[in-house]
């Protein structure tokens, strides 16, 4: 029998070659990607429920649908650290537009861009399920904050998305490695409607539960884009190494009469009419 001898350097290939066709998916390298997640804790620790005048110039109740006046509102912040090991880097909000990508749309209210598909806010009821959501529409998406050491992820090195843009003025929009993007509770439609002044209906006081879900899965409708796709084959906007830590939550108690004070950790803070009737934008 003919006996035949493989160089030692080919046998050397093939076995770090079948070593990592063994290795689990894992803990094999991939590609640097972003990684968003919600920070429950300061969703835990930002809200407040109170009464508070919601004038019909709020660009948040033409949009929602709310009745103008003095409405019980959930107000609650949400922040979006990038936990991964690559930025999400969108650029100019106008580039996407003109390439009709689906990534933005047109806000007449505010004239500036609204980002699609950026979060779903969810108000639950604990006890039956039953949910409200908010009329909120991402704008910006930029690094407004380093990502607190309790998320995890890579520490934040310098600022490079700064400027969210409009309609006709370049921005650069994006979340760096270690950085986060927030919406303040003060913004505009950073609230929920508990009194049905948005067709909702009532909510009653008790415990609930604020669920928020950055880059959320969808399903595009006909003609939409479905940039990216999770093994469960939902689109989402922006590509992440995994999709299954999106979700954040936190547990909130409304009150019969909060009051123009308010309950909660952020009771007493000031109101978004209190600065002359105009609405914050940043942000909105």
């Amino acid at each position: 029998m003919r006996t035949i001898r493989i160089p030692a350097a080919v046998l050397s290939a093939l076995a770090i070659a079948m070593s990592a066709l063994l290795q689990p998916a894992a803990s094999i390298a991939a590609d640097p990607m972003p990684d968003l997640i919600v920070n429950s804790d300061l969703l835990q620790h930002q809200w407040v429920v109170r009464d508070e005048l919601l004038p019909a110039t709020f660009c948040s109740v033409v949009e929602g649908g709310i009745t103008p006046g003095v409405r019980r509102i959930l107000r609650f912040s949400v922040q979006t650290p990038n936990i991964g090991n690559a930025d999400i880097n969108l650029g100019d909000p106008n580039a996407h537009v003109a390439a009709n990508d689906g990534l933005y749309e047109f806000a007449t209210c505010h004239n500036h861009f609204h980002f699609r598909h950026y979060t779903i806010d969810q108000l639950i009821d604990p006890a039956t399920g039953r949910v409200w959501k908010t009329a909120k529409r991402g704008f910006c998406m930029i690094d407004t904050n380093p990502a607190p050491p309790s998320v995890g992820g890579n520490p934040p090195g310098p600022r490079v998305y700064k400027t969210c843009g409009r309609v006709g003025i370049a921005g650069n929009q994006g979340i760096s490695v270690g950085w986060a993007d927030e919406y303040i509770f003060l913004l505009g439609g950073q609230y929920f409607v508990l009194d049905g002044g948005d067709g909702q209906p009532v909510v009653p006081p008790g415990l609930y539960k604020i669920r928020v879900t950055v880059n959320p899965p969808f399903t595009a409708a006909t003609g939409e884009a479905c940039p990216h796709q999770d093994p469960q084959g939902f689109c989402h906007q922006l590509p992440e190494s995994r999709y299954d830590n999106n979700v954040g939550e936190a547990f909130v108690m409304i009150a019969d009469h909060p009051g123009r004070g308010g309950i909660g950790p952020l009771a007493g803070t000031p109101h978004a009419s209190d600065n002359g009737g105009s609405e914050p934008l940043d942000g909105d």
